[in-house]
């Protein structure tokens, strides 16, 4: 028996106790590059303990729906941007942490175009990617010491799509 989760759309309010949403949207917070290039300024926090911010690839195979959650994880040590390298929209699962374990999970849809970074110690399900190619940015914490919890569900969730 298997508990269900409907996926929700990305907003800010929605995903703001978990992070932030990296994207391009609004007005740009300068014109530079001879006025070629709009910034969209400083849209992140990243916070590491004992280590410092390295960027890495990751080629994550394509899921479909509906998804099995059997588990989630969280990075004591440090934040964790995901920025996808193509132009389609990927999975987003997050939890609440509930005395040490997560809470009852949220899945989240992006839209093509946006990243996210979970804030540090953020419960949270594996890279989900919904169309290939699954490559993404990552910008996290490199350093020494352990920052990996994992939490299996003795009940998987079911993440299913809006009817």
């Amino acid at each position: 028996m298997s508990m269900e989760i409907v996926i929700a759309s990305l907003t800010a309010e929605a995903f703001a106790p978990f992070g932030e949403i990296l994207e391009a949207a609004g007005t740009p917070d300068k014109i530079i590059n001879q006025g070629m290039c709009g910034r969209h300024h400083d849209l992140a926090t990243l916070d590491f303990v004992n280590g410092r911010a390295g960027i890495s690839i990751f080629d994550a195979q394509v899921r479909t729906l509906p998804y099995e959650l059997t588990m989630m994880e969280r990075h004591p040590e440090g934040s964790q941007a995901f920025v996808p390298m193509s132009y389609f929209p990927f999975l987003i699962i997050v939890a609440a942490d509930a005395n040490g374990t997560p809470g009852k999970p949220h899945a989240f849809l992006s839209n093509a175009g946006q990243g996210i970074n979970f804030h540090r110690n953020t419960w949270h399900g594996v890279l989900t990617p919904l169309h290939a190619p699954g490559l993404f940015c990552v910008i996290d914490r490199i350093g020494e010491g352990a920052n990996l919890e994992e939490f299996f569900f003795d009940t998987p969730y079911v993440v299913v799509s809006k009817s």
